[in-house]
């Protein structure tokens, strides 16, 4: 039995909840309303406090006099969150995604509140790692929750929706941000975001009771948590840790702690993953390896967009940010896309598609080093790859869900979500090794002095590997599905 299929015969098929009868009105429709609305608005806080927190975050660190300490703010936000990712893939499994959301967003909370509230930069950092928890919780969660309360046509349509939801606060959220660091202070971008949390917590734990609460067998016996599982997510979590800070302290001394790290991290990553995932073998490791080659190579290049734009075009750092803006929009609209019932029996050739749209805008980027090209060409590339990554990044949602069995929803949407954060921090790392090894240590230096900098080849060698990352993506999407489906 799939995770799509009824777990009750007296149900109707496009239901697929006990006890609730079949609703054919789409995820809006009155079965469904309530939880849409709640998990849609979860994920539009959650998105929000993504873009908007990292606008605040220089004077926070300023204020609490820890700029040394900054990039801590945002690396042990991923460690505890790669933990909680496994920890709420198990603990959905077993129990039902009822209790690790609920845990999860008290959490974020929490972790918000003692961020904004904290007086000195350790607790700040403290404040942002339980947010991290939280989020891990949180995201696996969610997709445990579509696995079991919408039925298997319904899927790509509240996933396309998580997708949508990112797009307001893209635009939004670092203007709204800003201005309330301007006017009310950097601590309520971090204490007004829990406020908001309760009605969207009111309105879908109840429903997520009644559709999909308790284990996926209601009439087995609730299996133990795997304990080398739990070991591994720690191991992984650790080793990543380790590596980050290994990469900001660019010393002879660092290499212990990335030895440590790679030592922790290796073996964690192939216990955690599904077996064959790094040889692309078909079906569901191939899903979770394609999630990372897109986000991984996509972000790393999109990371140096705007730094580009302002050093060796001349844009100010706000016009540098809004050629990107119009990615949020084509993002969703390629999420809308492979939601449609009609696209469904072409969707691993979408998926390929989209990886080579991806790989065509992360080339076409560097082109703008050349000064005879508009700058204006930046913005339509990158929203060309933002569609491409619209249909990738649903599709993998919508196809790991379709190949995992209930009691495995939780443990392989840990996955999913292990390779998407794993590979941005990795293929980040070593673009920008790369880019600081061919002189990007200068350009950032003529970004804080005013001085001019032209180091076209630093730039360079980060987005075409990059775009050579994404085209194997490609060849991956064709072995999504396996021989016996193909």
């Amino acid at each position: 039995m799939t995770a799509l299929e009824p777990r009750d015969a007296e149900v109707a098929p496009e239901a697929g909840i006990p006890g609730v009868p079949a609703d054919h009105s789409g995820v809006l429709g009155k079965t469904h309303r309530a939880l849409s609305i709640g998990i849609i608005a979860v994920v539009l806080l959650i998105a929000f406090e993504a873009t908007a927190v990292g606008t605040a975050m220089p004077v926070a660190a300023r204020e609490l006099r820890g700029v040394s300490l900054y990039a801590f703010a945002f690396s042990s936000y991923f460690t505890t969150s790669l933990y909680a990712m496994v920890l709420s893939g198990q603990w959905a499994d077993r129990r039902g995604p009822l209790a690790p959301l609920a845990a999860g967003i008290s959490a974020f909370g929490a972790g918000l509140l003692l961020s904004g509230t904290a007086d000195a930069m350790w607790l700040f950092i403290v404040g942002r790692a339980v947010q991290g928890l939280g989020g891990g919780l949180v995201i696996v969660a969610l997709y445990v929750v579509v696995s079991r309360a919408y039925p298997a046509r319904l899927q790509p349509a509240i996933l396309a929706a998580f997708a949508a939801s990112w797009v307001v606060p893209s635009v939004v959220g670092p203007l709204v941000s800003g201005t309330v660091t301007e006017h009310l202070g950097w601590r309520w971008v971090f204490v007004g975001i829990p406020v908001l949390v309760v009605f969207p917590l009111a309105l879908a734990l109840p429903a997520i009771r009644r559709m999909a609460g308790g284990p996926a067998d209601a009439g087995a016996p609730v299996p133990a948590f795997d304990r080398r599982r739990i070991r591994l997510a720690l191991g992984i979590s650790l080793g990543a840790g380790l590596l980050q800070y290994a990469g900001q302290e660019l010393r002879w001394l660092s290499l212990v702690p990335a030895v440590v790290g790679g030592a922790l991290l290796v073996p964690a990553v192939l216990g955690l993953l599904p077996r064959g995932t790094y040889v692309a073998a078909r079906g569901l490791p191939s899903v979770v390896l394609l999630r990372g080659i897109a986000a991984g190579s996509f972000i790393a290049a999109e990371s140096f967009v705007p730094l580009m734009l302002v050093t060796q075009r001349g844009l100010s750092p706000t016009m540098a940010g809004l050629s990107l803006a119009v990615g949020g929009a084509t993002w969703a609209l390629g999420s809308y896309v492979q939601s449609r019932p009609r696209v469904e029996p072409y969707r691993e050739r979408m998926v390929s598609g989209g990886m080579v749209l991806v790989a065509a805008a992360i080339a076409t980027a560097p082109s703008v080093l050349i000064a005879g090209v508009p700058v204006w060409v930046v913005a339509v590339a990158w929203g060309v790859g933002c569609f491409g990554m619209g249909t990738v990044i649903a599709s993998t949602s919508v196809l790991l869900l379709k190949l995992s069995p209930p009691n495995e929803a939780g443990a392989n949407s840990a996955a999913l979500q292990i390779s998407d954060g794993l590979s941005n921090v990795m293929l980040l790392a070593i673009g920008g090794a790369v880019f600081a090894a061919l002189g990007g240590g200068a350009v950032g230096h003529a970004v804080t002095t005013g001085a001019s900098a032209s180091h076209p080849a630093a730039f360079a060698a980060v987005f075409l590997p990059m775009a050579g990352v994404a085209l194997v993506g490609a060849w991956v999407a064709t072995r999504l599905r396996t021989r016996e489906g193909a």
